[in-house]
């Protein structure tokens, strides 16, 4: 099969799409799949410059998520699953490639609606959002939410999923382009990072109370900032270090408003909890985004044999939504 291979630590030159070795045979409750699509996300581009290696035994290319069809199924996996079905899929790796091996618990069928290819941009950002605001921070109808990045893939998807369910979205992003695609997602107030602090937006927008939830893929250079931005029981969930991991915080805050600070990735998470967060993506997410709710928003797709442009385009961030590689 051909797969792109990260030659060695260093730029988006560095990946190489080449002739490589078919999966390894099927162990117990795994699927083979053929990739129609896989997306690209931020944590590839760090596996790539050497910051973000693959958990043990999870395949050494790159790729966090893919869509496909069912070629095989190892022992024991649920009698829902079948040769041929359409489906998405969670990976810890491998995306980016023509096939993959895959946990069945890390499986989900093509929701309606949505075609093959699109169905690759939803498996991440939809578990990573679930599992984060909702299933962790609890974040409930009434409440208000705001998104750093609301342009990014991740952004995109809570923005809607968020609206839907009765949330004030609140979302920063770095150009008038940008936050009037969140605009037009659902978002209620729309920060330009770049001009405007962010900080005295939300309490100017919230009469001084704060926002009850931040998802931050920032980090250090917004850890107080965000704290700032929190009412009382607020809850911060860090998932990205864009802005660096080390920062000094005045904890009189944390304690006068009885903040909880969180924080975690997915890839690294055991194949049961990975399931487990599927399951509920599946019960709670899927049946929304059939309805049409929540969309895959899709900003271009590249030949798989183009990576290193897709990897280009992702750390420009200049795009708004998914970009998808297709074998």
């Amino acid at each position: 099969m051909r797969a792109v291979v990260i030659t060695r630590g260093g730029g988006p030159e560095v990946l190489e799409a080449q002739e490589v070795e078919d999966p390894a045979p099927l162990g117990e409750g795994e699927v083979l799949l053929q990739v129609a699509a896989a997306g690209v996300n931020r944590a590839d581009t760090l596996q790539r410059v050497g910051r973000h290696p693959p958990p043990a035994g999870a395949s050494p290319y790159p790729g966090l998520e893919c869509s496909g069809t069912i070629l095989a199924l190892g022992p024991n996996v649920p009698s829902r699953w079948a040769v041929g079905d359409k489906v998405c899929a969670l990976l810890s790796g491998g995306g980016y490639a023509e096939k993959i091996v895959v946990p069945a618990g890390q499986l989900l069928p093509v929701p309606e609606g949505v075609s093959l290819t699109d169905a690759a941009g939803l498996p991440e950002v939809a578990c990573t959002v679930w599992s984060t605001v909702f299933m962790t921070s609890r974040l409930s109808p009434g409440e208000s939410f705001l998104i750093h990045g609301g342009s990014s893939g991740i952004g995109t998807f809570a923005i809607q999923i968020a609206k839907h369910l009765g949330i004030k979205v609140f979302v920063t992003a770095g150009s008038e382009e940008k936050l009037a695609a969140c605009k037009g997602l659902g978002a209620d107030v729309c920060i330009n990072y770049k001009t405007e602090d962010f900080v005295e937006r939300v309490k100017q927008e919230t009469n001084g109370k704060g926002v009850d939830v931040i998802l931050d893929n920032i980090g250090g250079s917004y850890l107080q900032r965000n704290l700032n931005s929190l009412g009382v029981d607020g809850r911060l969930f860090i998932i990205g270090f864009q802005g660096g991991a080390v920062a000094e915080v005045n904890l009189q805050t944390v304690f006068a408003r009885r903040l909880t600070i969180q924080a975690a990735g997915l890839r690294g998470r055991s194949t049961a909890n990975k399931a487990q967060i599927v399951n509920e993506v599946e019960k709670n997410v899927w049946p929304v985004v059939a309805a049409g709710k929540v969309k895959p928003v899709i900003y271009k797709t590249f030949p798989l044999s183009e990576a290193a442009e897709a990897h280009r385009l992702m750390e420009a961030s200049t795009h708004i939504g998914k970009i998808l590689l297709l074998p």
